[in-house]
């Protein structure tokens, strides 16, 4: 992507840009006024930007010479839980009155208004710096971020100075790319390896090792600066939570004790931003209504929930939410990625729900009746055969067939795509959106 530079330290540079392809031969840029990036991720091209014209080369280093970033970094990491995290800070400061930016999975706003759709978790550098700035130019005081796995190896983070570094958890995932768990817990980690940046981890997280300097902790089994003392997760979230001396009632509209662990993370963080009391800052937290894809309630009775779960754990947290009802579940695994957590979420699925629609994510290259056999083959044939299994490729009719055999005492989760709205098999994405599908089933119905 091509941006222009904020802050004229050099009066000829006026734009900057990632791609070795770019266009320098319009109007407003050419080789004198426009320069390279040189990231990690284009190394590889830097003849072929030569080639297309460029005479100017910067390195990530160099951009906070161009850009203006004044303003207070937020940035949330872990498997799970960030971008519901991510929208709580967010929500409560907006509520507390400060203009605020949020960077993610959703996409990009500033002070509640979508500025670009979502994409990358985590996009370029140049992408993350040119939205820092426009977030400083609307006069943000905050820039809440979502840090992914890929962009802290691919230094898509690199000059950035966070004031609140966040851990929600750390559990298995995208090993199609760091091939080994240790090598994924260690990605998480480094985040938190400097000891002069503030941190506020999960206490209760195993596999979470960081610098004890400026650590701040949270967590509802472990003792903590931020504790959970008691708390019920019926119908919603009740809970006495106590930051030091402090102590305050938090109630939250979301469901199950991830939520409780995403909903202190942010508490936590607003309480080290601004130091507020902790009441004020349950009193905002009420307001928040939940993220779309996230937990989110399509349906009451019966109670139809989609969430974007798509790990073992993601998908454990899910079913311990609702450990008082019957459960049916659809879901699938994508395809073309890390293949050995199959089995285990075909396993997971089992041990809570009692009937398993297992279907199609977004299969790619891969064969969707495979990707499904994989799924299945976790699950141990004795509990199989407790278990009312149907294997359906089309994720339409999983849907529809789930739903036309609900009962109101049970509780459907569709699970792995949240607010995806595409499917892509093959080489195509195409239109599809597990909310729209859940009502074309009810209306069917009736």
């Amino acid at each position: 992507m091509r941006v222009a530079v904020q802050k004229n330290c050099d009066s000829a540079l006026r734009f900057i840009s990632d791609d070795s392809r770019e266009n320098l031969q319009t109007k407003d840029c050419n080789p004198k006024n426009c320069a390279f990036l040189i990231t990690q991720s284009n190394q590889n091209y830097i003849e072929s930007a030569k080639k297309n014209g460029f005479e100017i080369f910067i390195y990530p280093k160099d951009l906070i010479k161009y850009f203006d970033l004044d303003l207070k970094l937020v940035g949330i990491t872990g498997t799970n839980g960030k971008t519901t995290t991510a929208a709580m800070i967010y929500s409560i400061l907006l509520d507390f009155g400060f203009c605020v930016a949020l960077l993610g999975t959703r996409g990009f706003f500033i002070n509640g208004k979508e500025k670009r759709p979502k994409g990358l978790t985590t996009p370029s550098l140049l992408e993350i710096y040119s939205a820092i700035s426009e977030a400083k130019s609307e006069n943000c005081t905050y820039f809440i971020m979502e840090v992914s796995s890929h962009a802290i190896v691919q230094n898509r983070i690199e000059g950035l100075h966070f004031d609140l570094r966040i851990l929600t958890n750390i559990t298995s995932d995208h090993l199609d790319y760091h091939k080994t768990l240790e090598n994924y817990i260690s990605v998480k980690n480094s985040f938190f390896s400097n000891p002069a940046d503030l941190k506020l981890i999960n206490k209760d997280e195993p596999n979470a090792h960081y610098t004890l300097e400026k650590a701040i902790t949270y967590g509802i089994e472990s003792p903590a600066t931020l504790n959970a003392k008691a708390y019920s997760l019926q119908e919603g979230i009740t809970a006495q939570i106590a930051y030091g001396k402090e102590e305050a009632t938090m109630e939250c509209t979301l469901f199950g004790k991830h939520n409780l662990y995403n909903a202190l993370a942010a508490i936590g963080a607003v309480k080290l931003l601004e130091n507020v009391p902790l009441n004020e800052i349950c009193k905002r937290l009420e307001n928040f209504g939940g993220v779309l894809g996230r937990m989110q309630v399509v349906h009451q009775t019966p109670l139809i929930i989609v969430d974007f779960a798509h790990t073992e754990d993601g998908m454990e947290k899910i079913f311990q939410s609702f450990l008082h009802r019957k459960i049916a579940v659809v879901f699938g695994a994508g395809g073309d990625r890390d293949k050995l957590k199959r089995p285990k979420m075909g396993l997971c699925a089992a041990k809570y729900a009692q009937k398993l629609y297992i279907t199609s994510d977004n299969p790619r290259s891969e064969i969707p009746i495979q990707i499904m056999q994989e799924i299945l083959s976790g699950i141990p044939q004795d509990l199989r055969n407790r278990r009312e299994i149907l294997l359906e490729e089309s994720r339409a009719k999983a849907i529809r067939i789930a739903i036309q055999n609900l009962k109101n005492d049970e509780v459907l989760l569709i699970l792995g795509k949240g607010d995806e709205t595409y499917q892509i098999i093959g080489n195509k994405t195409l239109h599809f959106d597990d909310c729209e599908e859940v009502q074309k089933a009810l209306e069917s119905l009736h």
